[in-house]
């Protein structure tokens, strides 16, 4: 193998309960197999990560826990290889709380679920994402996870990182349904290009380089992608 996608699923913001295996891969299941595709000749492996609780529950952070316990496995089974982390709701935040792990290289974060910033409190850290390449999208219309939330940490880490990029689907909500084939073609040009050096198609090296906020809250176009189906 020659590198490792670790699929996040979503989970909720309190629960000791653990999730359950078919409806925790459900959210992450299309992600898998578009990806799965996509990097065959390239050796890729991708993996579900199976939650111990369903619940982040507080400072405990238990799936980014679970997440970078993942990404040791990883190292374990295939070695030096890159490492990305994609997840989606609360997975987004795990993988994004996650990716400074000295395995991973990169982080995909779909409608992330973020905590309300507190001034009085500790922000949400971004320094762990130095290095990596990061991409974060969400939903114009999420009414389950604040896209103001993502982009104000998307800001924050640009300033530390110039590889953080973020795009907004436009009217779309929480499961990115209404946009579903260009999201999955947008999270492919990410994955194939940070992990085996492919092209990023032109409006992702756009997103890179423009200064925020442009390039945090650049709009996923409908058809991104037609060119990428097989």
């Amino acid at each position: 193998m020659s590198g490792v996608v670790l699929l996040l699923p979503g989970g909720d913001e309190v629960s000791s309960r653990r999730p359950s295996p078919v409806m925790a891969t459900a959210s992450v299941r299309a992600l898998g197999r578009r990806l799965t595709r996509a990097g065959r000749d390239e050796g890729l492996a991708t993996h579900v990560v199976h939650y111990r609780y369903r619940g982040w529950n507080g400072s405990e952070a238990h799936l980014a826990r679970d997440a970078a316990w993942a990404a040791d496995e990883a190292v374990r089974r295939y070695g030096d290889v890159p490492v990305c982390l994609a997840g989606l709701g609360m997975g987004g935040r795990a993988a994004l709380r996650a990716g400074g792990h000295e395995a991973v290289t990169s982080v995909l974060a779909l409608a992330p679920w973020l905590p309300e910033e507190d001034v009085a409190a500790s922000p949400e850290p971004v320094k762990q994402l130095a290095g990596r390449r990061v991409l974060i999208v969400h939903g114009t219309h999420d009414a389950r996870t604040d896209p103001e939330l993502s982009f104000r940490l998307a800001a924050r880490a640009k300033k530390a990182n110039r590889d953080v990029c973020r795009f907004e689907v436009h009217a779309d909500g929480h499961g990115l349904s209404q946009y579903r084939d260009e999201v999955l073609s947008l999270s492919e040009d990410f994955v194939m290009g940070v992990l085996f050096g492919r092209a990023f198609s032109r409006p992702v090296q756009d997103a890179l380089a423009a200064p925020p906020p442009l390039g945090l809250r650049m709009p996923l176009a409908a058809g991104f992608g037609k060119s990428l189906r097989r």
